[in-house]
Order: structure tokens, then sequence, then C-alpha cells
């Protein structure tokens, strides 16, 4: 390509500007402009241009596949759904786990050449490797959002091979502690070599054993949103999995977690926001270890930190309140959800209920 000479900036192409040692390249935008930018060619190195000519060519090339998407990849898809879109998710992590798995088997291929044959094969691969059902649906799932999105946003001409093909996962976990469980559970806990560990562990586990929260809602719970005085804790639209507002009123035993963490706080680090943060006032990131490790010396089996919530909800089934307060206790988006998790541990109210009919 000939080296440009003119002063004037061209309207398409690249060339050379003022003051700057690198060719400079100038393409449609796609909205009507242009975009100027510079290709990082030094003119030294690249006299008659080819290079950087080269990259101006490319990034032509990713401005049609962003406006229709012809002849886009796999990467093209995941990279752009990923940027603009699972940053603003309430667990973008889960995408980018997926996105993990998914890109070894996919990279550089062509959405046109990928079809359902494809998306058996990635299944039947995954399922050989032990992966589970619920996984492998993450994954598929991640897939048919960004295509879907890609087709409703950007107007791409695509098709969609993975939204149909969601495996059967298996009844979901049905693990709860009964109250000698839960006592062993509290006092491994507060064991002093524990304690000096983990000092917050303790907290976390009365916490999610009497206010039912969530293990990523307690982690991520600010001191703002705790009301001591109205004995409850507020949910803001992105605190809780439902993204609405709510509240979790605080019975005795949750409080007694809260003002334990309130003087622990008062002691190490009073300039944290966070309700369990460590004596630097960070906050905590994770309980796994240490619950692990508790769980151990309990001597218990199968205990994760998110069974906290679900004993709490199989408690209060178990002394009779309604599925529908108890729905409500648990911020469940749906009663139906309630209902196929406890409804099984009620009392002899069905029983007593269907007796009526004999009086």
């Amino acid at each position: 390509m000939p080296r440009r000479k003119t002063k004037t900036r061209p309207k398409e192409g690249i060339y050379e500007r003022p003051r700057s040692p690198y060719w400079w390249a100038v393409y449609p935008s796609g909205v009507g402009g242009s975009t100027r930018r510079s290709t990082g060619i030094p003119v030294a190195d690249d006299p008659e241009g080819l290079k950087a000519a080269a990259i101006r060519a490319g990034w032509m090339a990713e401005k049609q596949i962003e406006r229709t998407g012809e002849g886009s990849t796999f990467d093209d898809l995941l990279l752009l759904y990923l940027d603009q879109v699972t940053p603003a998710k309430r667990a973008p992590e889960r995408d980018q786990w997926s996105a993990k798995a998914l890109f070894p088997i996919f990279t550089g291929r062509r959405l046109s050449e990928i079809g359902a044959v494809d998306v058996r094969a990635y299944i039947a691969r995954r399922r050989t490797a032990g992966i589970a059902p619920g996984t492998i649906n993450k994954e598929l799932g991640l897939m048919s959002a960004a295509s879907n999105w890609a087709k409703r946003e950007l107007e791409w001409d695509i098709s969609n091979p993975w939204g149909t093909r969601r495996q059967k996962e298996p009844a979901g976990r049905n693990r709860w502690l009964t109250r000698e469980e839960a006592v062993r559970l509290l006092k491994a806990a507060a064991q002093p070599t524990r304690l000096m560990r983990s000092p917050w562990l303790l907290d976390f586990i009365r916490l999610g054993l009497y206010s039912g929260m969530r293990p990523g809602e307690m982690l991520g719970l600010a001191w703002r949103r705790v009301d001591l005085k109205g004995g409850s804790i507020t949910f803001e639209t992105g605190d809780q999995k439902n993204g609405k507002l709510g509240h979790v009123p605080l019975n005795r035993e949750a409080r007694k977690a809260i003002l334990a963490r309130a003087r622990f706080i008062a002691e190490y680090c009073p300039a944290s926001p966070w309700v369990f943060c460590d004596r630097q006032g960070e906050r905590i990131a994770s309980v796994k270890k240490g619950f692990t490790a508790c769980v151990r010396d309990a001597d218990l089996v199968d205990v994760h930190p998110h069974d906290l919530r679900r004993t709490c909800g199989s408690w209060l089934v178990q002394a009779g309140v309604g599925i529908e307060r108890v729905s409500e206790l648990l911020r469940h988006s749906d009663v139906a959800i309630t209902a196929r998790v406890y409804a099984h541990l009620r009392p002899s109210d069905l029983a007593d209920a269907i007796a009526i009919l004999d009086r």
C-alpha cells in the first residue's frame, strides 16, 4: 500500500499522523461515523504500511461481526456476552466457570458450524468425565442465553442448538440438622482453637440456623442493613437471590450472633463495614474450609453451609408453621418452591384436616 503523504486525514484507510511515530487507521464505526485509532505499528518498521493495513482489515472484520454476526465464531459470541451481560448478573462467576469448560472444546469454531450433534457430543464428553447434570445445564444455559441475547439485542441471524438439551437433574438435597446435630456443630465451632483460627464461624453457623439466610447473604451483609433496635436485617435489590426488597426478623439466637460480631469488630476493626470480617476488617470471602473442619470435628456427615438455611426451614415446618409463612421467612420467589422442599416434614396437620370429615 502506498505511503500517504497528505496532511489531510483520509475518510478511510491508513495514514501518518503528525508527531506520531505510528501508522493510524480509520474505518467505519457502523453507526454512521468512523473510528480512528493507532495501529501500534511504527512507520519506521513498516514503511509501506502493509502490517498496518492488515490490522485495519481485522478491525473492520470485527465491526462487521458486531453489526451482523456474519461469520461470527463461538469466541465472538461468548466474549461479547461475558463483557456486556455477565458483569450485571448477581453471580457472574458462574458464567466464568461455565465459559472455562466450554472454551477448550469450541474455541475458534464458527457458530454456523456448531449444531445439535456437536452439543450432544459435548454433553456426552462432560458426563463421561463425571460432571454433574446440574453443572452441564449451567454450561448449556450460558450458551443458550448468549445465543438468544445476540438474536434479540444484536439481531444476529444465528441458531440456538443449546437450548433444548437440558439434562435431567437428580432430586435436590434434603439434608438438614437435628437439634442434637446442631448443638454438636455449634460446640465444635466454639472450641478455643477454632475461635482463634476462625472467630466468625460460630456466629455464621448460629445466624444461618436461626435466620435462614443464605451463606452468600450472610458473608455479604453490611452493618448499614442491620437494625438491632428494630430487630431485622433489610435486603435491597441485588442483596438476595430474587432481586427484591425484603427483610429478615431477628429472633433471640440470631440477635446473639449479630451482637457477638459487633463486639468482635469493636475490638479489632471498628471501621469495617462488614458483619463477617477478619481482624483486619476485610470481608470473609468463604467459610468452606473452616466449616468443613468443624463438621468433621462434630462427627457429622454430608453437611454444607447451605444446609443451615435448610435446617431453619425444616425446624419451622416441623414446629407447625404454615408453608406460606415459612416461604415468606425464607424469601422464596414462589411458595411452590417451599412446598416442594419442606411439605413432607409437616406434622399431623394433614391427617387432622381430613379427619374433619368424620365429625
